[in-house]
């Protein structure tokens, strides 16, 4: 039989052996890691941070572009011979909390943190860009390795999109694939699922208008306040009693202002929450189903409601023949019992989404349950209080290695199916 052009080339080590070399790397990866973690920026513009991860790619033989509208970084790995193009990205972005971990590396920035591990996925793909660019004449075809700002909300993934990160080897990426470290797994675990793996979110806003007066005599009046906590009520059951037991959506309210003193009843109050779902068109119904009750409502008590819905991140959808591959890679580089499917989806959300709707692709969580914790007990991702067990920032390298070495050598699903 003639072995397939992708075959061609040869197969690379992507056995235990790329995890001791990954372990060899880890030293320079972790300290990188708290370099970032002592620096945490926010939102698109990270100038410091753009400037430690091209400082760590500098003299591995990169094609390097940045960002116009963001301080991304974009770097192309060529192989020895022509192949297709395998994608890695890491999230840059810190959030707006407060550390309260107490570690000797926390932040110094003054109510900033990377509380969502973000610090350790850069130092997991510059730790892997490294292994893979030392072993470039067993590569056939292309990496892109995609550092990616504005993962907090600000559609950062989108962004780059736009500006040609899929096209940034000079053809379309065939796949893509992205690790996200969790503190709420056992150490060293890759999980995924095939399919919805994380929610769409969604924010919405709900301004009721009546009729202020004082506050001794409400029948003056046409009160705002008890509407605003009807429509918070009406809306809670409309996804509990309207989406199939099988169908998930989350509607939270999370926050609910009105009023200006005591004494006095406000002319208007307001509300505002997040909405999740995993489907699309239960995405698109709720939407709808937000603005009418909100108007019902508030139509029944002789005041009027506006709602407004800000679209954020899409479903974020694993391709199965990706998640497949993806769980015999980690298999065969990390141990059998490390892979595993992941049994329910997340309500949390992802801009990586913007990636997999574009390209074949997974994204897996890591397992990072800090030491002296078990994983219901460690602080979860966006607390102050998160931390994160080191050493599985080896087993991040060998992972995000061995998927991009495995698939260029013919052992993933075939590009462009």
């Amino acid at each position: 039989m003639t072995p397939s052009p992708r075959a061609a080339h040869g197969t690379p080590d992507t056995g235990p052996a790329l995890l001791d070399e990954a372990r060899r790397l880890a030293p320079g990866a972790v300290a990188l890691r708290r370099a970032l973690h002592r620096g945490p920026e926010q939102g698109l513009d990270l100038p410091a941070t753009q400037r430690l991860v091209l400082d760590a790619l500098d003299g591995l033989g990169l094609r390097i572009r940045t960002g116009r509208a963001l301080s991304s970084v974009t770097a192309t790995l060529d192989g020895a011979a022509g192949g297709p193009t395998v994608l890695l990205r890491a999230d840059m972005d810190a959030l707006p909390v407060t550390e309260a971990t107490g570690l000797p590396f926390a932040s110094g920035n003054p109510g900033l943190m990377h509380a969502c591990g973000h610090d350790a996925h850069m130092a997991m793909l510059v730790g892997a860009t490294r292994l893979l660019a030392g072993r470039r004449d067993a590569l056939a075809g292309r990496v892109v390795f995609m550092f990616q700002p504005g993962e907090e909300g600000e559609h950062g993934a989108r962004h780059m999109i736009e500006e040609g990160v899929l096209e940034a080897s000079g053809a379309r990426a065939d796949a893509a694939f992205a690790l996200h470290v969790h503190p709420n797994l056992p150490a060293g675990a890759v999980r995924l699922r095939p399919g919805p793996q994380m929610a769409a979110s969604d924010r919405f806003r709900v301004v009721v208008r009546g009729r202020g007066g004082h506050a001794s005599a409400p029948h003056t009046a046409c009160d705002p306040v008890p509407v605003a906590c009807e429509i918070v009520l009406a809306l809670q059951t409309a996804v509990t009693r309207g989406v199939a037991a099988d169908d998930s959506a989350v509607l939270s309210v999370t926050r609910l202002t009105a009023g200006t003193a005591p004494g006095v009843i406000p002319d208007t109050a307001e509300l505002a929450g997040t909405l999740r779902t995993l489907a699309e068109p239960t995405r698109r119904r709720l939407h709808e189903v937000i603005a009418r009750v909100a108007r019902g409502v508030a139509a029944a008590h002789g005041a009027t409601a506006e709602a407004t819905v800000e679209t954020g991140y899409p479903v974020t959808v694993n391709d199965a023949d990706f998640t497949r591959f993806v769980l015999r890679t980690a298999a065969g580089t990390l141990g059998p019992d490390a892979a595993g499917v992941l049994p329910a989806p997340y309500m949390t959300a992802e801009d990586f989404s913007y990636v997999l709707r574009a390209v074949p692709g997974a994204l897996a969580f890591l397992g990072a349950c800090p030491p002296g914790r078990t994983p219901d007990e460690a602080p979860s991702l966006h607390s102050s209080r998160m931390e994160i067990d080191e050493d599985v920032i080896a087993t991040g390298i060998a992972c995000e290695a061995a998927v991009a070495l495995s698939f260029l050598a013919g052992g993933g699903p075939e590009p462009g199916r």
